[in-house]
């Protein structure tokens, strides 16, 4: 693997193409011997002049070609200056990942499966999501004079590094060894964490208290109790170290440095979902594969989310954008990565491969779900099914489209928490917004809407995220609870909040004219409900 990783570089370490790729494909180290399409996916082991022939067919290439070069080169290859060698490598690489980039992605098909080829089968993506920039394209931009070549090579180099610590298998997925480690939530049920554990299916349920209570911990907290609520573990017969390193993955994998798409989002849309999941009239007709598939796109809807929108990616031209032909790019990359943590985990290993097979592609169904831009096309349908109360959930197909809807609420369900809560959702996502227009406004690209923080204000943002998003599709979730405790309670905080953020928008207009320092005391009327209190 040192070899492999030295060529292949750890920022163009592919997962999808039909070749396979090292020990780290889609699939698991302790399955590969079993599985069937290992076979025709290797290269035997063996040895020819001191060149390994168990890398892929590029990386085989280029070790190749390096021994070539070297032996060409002779006594003075070692007189050549370590930079000179350098240059020559990224260029090189940079070349190579390109070609490879282009050749991978005509396997994909529009719905994110690959097209049958000799494999047959859908292959995993481990490939992280950083650097944001491609820095080797906007060179040629009109900021070209403003980025040194020496600069471009450090960031670029500690880019690298870092991704390749990211995606170690040995910094990931680990079960800590420290005595009593595989009781899994001993430390994390103790005292306040294990209380507010006892009332996760309130919707007041605080997730930024439960994160520092958990010290971090909280998806992983939160999916391990879960799915012990449900009987998931004992159902599947899940292996719980396996379980245990598979959200460790999950949780890894998303970015702390990311005000709003982050760890923490991940368990509030999985906290919320458990809430959804838990309405009467869902309840009484999920099965346990339902509630695992809900539960498991919940937590990694948004996994290694790089902090900016598609439309970013797209005009950057990042190689996820390439990769995924420019559709759905967050949504699938979110979605490979899953199928890839769940396969190196094993997680699923010991179910019949048809079953695991179905169950990744139904997971990517519900996780493609959350592209905001399918939004009209989900809610169309819903209204349809409402007004023609066709709706039978003893059907799976139906089921699994309600599970969409649900795991849609969740993912923007902020602007229906308590205002303490929704107010804090609300800065952080804007907060990532601005980071967005900040770096387009630094290389000169269009700022994308939204994203100007001299021009769009976290109240405008919020008034028309709710007014054309939120409120649609949950007035249609109203009307399918008929209505539910749950749901009035939603409604009646997403009028506040709403009220209260046009509040605040007229202060700051007001500001701009006249000097009035009191728009920190504006709050929702009739705050305080439920025990909520407002700052």
């Amino acid at each position: 693997m040192p070899v492999l990783e030295g060529l292949w570089g750890p920022d163009l370490r592919m997962r999808d193409s039909g070749l396979g790729v090292g020990v780290d494909v889609g699939v698991c180290q302790d399955e590969a011997s079993h599985s069937p399409v290992w076979g025709p996916l290797r290269t035997p082991p063996v040895t020819c002049g001191g060149l390994s022939l168990a890398l892929e067919l590029p990386a085989l290439i280029r070790q190749l070609r390096a021994a070539w070069r070297a032996r060409r080169g002779g006594p003075r290859e070692s007189e050549r200056s370590e930079a000179s060698r350098w240059v020559e490598a990224e260029k090189e690489e940079v070349e190579e990942g390109k070609q490879d980039i282009e050749d991978r992605s005509t396997h994909l098909e529009a719905d994110g499966r690959l097209n049958a080829g000799h494999a047959g089968v859908l292959l995993a993506e481990r490939r992280g999501s950083y650097p944001l920039i491609d820095l080797h394209i906007l060179k040629t931009s009109a900021q070209q004079g403003e980025v040194e070549s020496g600069t471009r090579r450090k960031v670029k180099r500690l880019l690298s590094f870092q991704r390749y610590c990211h995606a170690s298998r040995l910094l990931r997925g680990l079960v800590p060894h420290t005595p009593g480690s595989l009781h899994l939530l001993d430390d994390d049920y103790l005292g306040q964490a294990g209380h507010m554990l006892s009332k996760v299916g309130t919707w007041n349920f605080d997730i930024f208290l439960f994160d520092r209570l958990t010290n971090g911990n909280s998806l992983v907290t939160l999916m391990c109790h879960l799915f012990n609520v449900y009987g998931l573990i004992h159902h599947f017969q899940l292996d719980m170290v396996k379980l245990h390193r598979f959200l460790g993955m999950v949780q890894e994998d998303y970015h702390s440095q990311n005000p709003y798409h982050n760890a923490v989002h991940a368990a509030d849309v999985t906290q919320a979902m458990y809430c959804y999941l838990k309405e009467p009239k869902l309840a009484e007709q999920l099965s346990p594969l339902d509630v695992f598939l809900g539960l498991m796109a919940a937590a990694s809807h948004d996994v290694d989310h790089p902090g900016v929108n598609q439309p970013f990616l797209i005009k950057t031209r990042h190689h996820l954008a390439s990769l995924y032909q420019n559709t759905s790019v967050l949504e699938r990359h979110h979605w490979r990565s899953t199928v890839g943590m769940l396969r190196e985990s094993g997680l699923l290993s010991h179910l019949p491969a048809d079953m695991w097979q179905d169950m990744e592609q139904q997971l990517g169904s519900l996780i493609l779900a959350t592209d905001i831009s399918r939004q009209n096309e989900f809610l169309l349908t819903f209204r349809e099914h409402l007004d023609n109360q066709d709706l039978d959930l003893q059907l799976a197909s139906h089921r699994h489209f309600m599970l969409q809807i649900a795991l849609k609420c969740a993912d923007i369900c902020n602007p229906c928490r308590a205002w303490e809560l929704s107010r804090q959702w609300s800065e952080r996502v804007c907060e990532e917004f601005y980071r967005q227009g900040d770096l387009e406004r630094k290389f000169d690209l269009e700022i994308s809407p939204m994203c100007n923080q001299q021009a769009d204000s976290v109240p405008a943002n919020q008034i028309g995220f709710i007014s054309y998003i939120v409120e649609p599709l949950f007035e249609e979730w109203y009307r399918f609870t008929e209505p539910s405790l749950l749901s009035q309670t939603m409604m009646g905080h997403l009028h506040k909040n709403k009220a209260c953020w046009s509040r605040l928008r007229y202060a700051q207009t007001s500001l701009e004219t006249q000097t009035h320092p009191q728009i920190d005391k504006l709050e929702p009327e009739g705050e305080g409900e439920e025990g909520e209190s407002v700052p």
